[in-house]
């Protein structure tokens, strides 16, 4: 930028610099880190008093079909919408307009199967609405793989007889 080189300590140190400053209780506001960058949001003490003040409503939710189809791109991105629906169980045409209405999911490309179905992936508007940095911030879901049908066996019968 501009032909000068800064160090990047010291560009780590102002930043460290402005989020201690703005961490005070004289601000509303404070430095967060998003989507690989910075962004000065609301303290969320705040938020309501704000939304008030401006007479603005808060951020509209999504429904609970969109969270659902964002969640199953988010895991499994790139994803055809075939998969999508094969994972719900239904139509998902409507929550995936919506949501890359939202820019929240995007277009990734075309899958090298038959008729070259479309693939959706999360889009860094997704990292900045859910405040992560990484696909890997993302909750590890429940594993439910590690529940084997044990049906007939009774696992505390054998501990007990010295056979686990």
């Amino acid at each position: 930028m501009f032909g000068a080189d800064v160090p990047e300590e010291d560009i780590v140190g102002a930043i460290q610099r402005v989020e201690e400053k703005f961490l005070g209780d004289e601000f509303s506001f404070q430095l967060y880190k998003a989507s690989g960058g910075f962004q000065f949001l609301t303290k969320p003490a705040y938020q309501a008093s704000i939304s008030i003040l401006l007479k603005q409503q808060s951020k509209k939710r999504l429904s609970t079909s969109a969270m659902e189809t964002l969640s199953i791109i988010a895991y499994k991105q790139p994803i055809s919408k075939t998969e999508i629906e094969n994972i719900r169980g239904v139509n998902c045409d409507y929550a995936v307009q919506k949501l890359l209405d939202k820019s929240l999911i995007e277009i990734t490309g075309k899958a090298e199967t038959i008729g070259r179905p479309m693939l959706y992936g999360t889009t860094p508007k997704f990292m900045e609405y859910f405040g992560i940095n990484d696909l890997v911030e993302l909750p590890v879901p429940k594993d439910f793989t590690n529940e084997v049908n044990t049906i007939g066996e009774n696992t505390d019968l054998k501990e007990a007889d010295g056979q686990a």
